[in-house]
């Protein structure tokens, strides 16, 4: 009765990752399918796509840089729910090409689904390629717009 149990030991072997035994389990879906890609790249995917449609026209896109930010960096101001820019643009200079910017959480807050996001993201990109190319959005895509 005074022997008391001894520890189990510390040492090599094969740790658990719960008490069952199983380990990590596998990803939920292949990486080759949409449900695999995070909200994230989801975006970047409907920026180029934007992208691609207008490059189609307008071939001195290639030369532009288009990035995707989480959200607008404040540099000291502040926004109000109306004036949260959904994209910008940064003039090239020395070097550096010319870039597009889209703000990815502000254009999601916006838009409920797939569809009205993708809709939001061309008219965003249409947008500031406009203001980059000192053009109107309407001449930029001639469906600017249509609902």
């Amino acid at each position: 009765m005074d022997n008391p149990v001894p520890p189990r030991a510390a040492g090599p072997g094969p740790r658990r990752r719960d008490r069952h035994g199983r380990g990590m389990r596998g990803p939920i879906a292949p990486p080759q399918v949409p449900l695999a890609a995070s909200r994230a790249e989801a975006f970047a995917d409907l920026v180029q796509d934007s992208v691609e449609r207008l490059e189609r026209h307008w071939p001195q896109l290639a030369d532009i840089d288009f990035l995707v930010l989480e959200v607008p960096h404040l540099d000291g101001r502040s926004f109000d729910d109306e004036a949260v820019p959904l994209g910008g643009t940064i003039a090239a200079r020395e070097g550096r090409p010319a870039r597009v910017v889209i703000y990815r959480r502000p254009v999601e807050i916006r838009t409920k689904g797939r569809d009205e996001r993708a809709a939001l993201v061309h008219e965003v990109v249409v947008e500031q390629v406009a203001e980059l190319l000192g053009l109107t959005p309407e001449t930029v895509d001639p469906r600017y717009g249509e609902d």
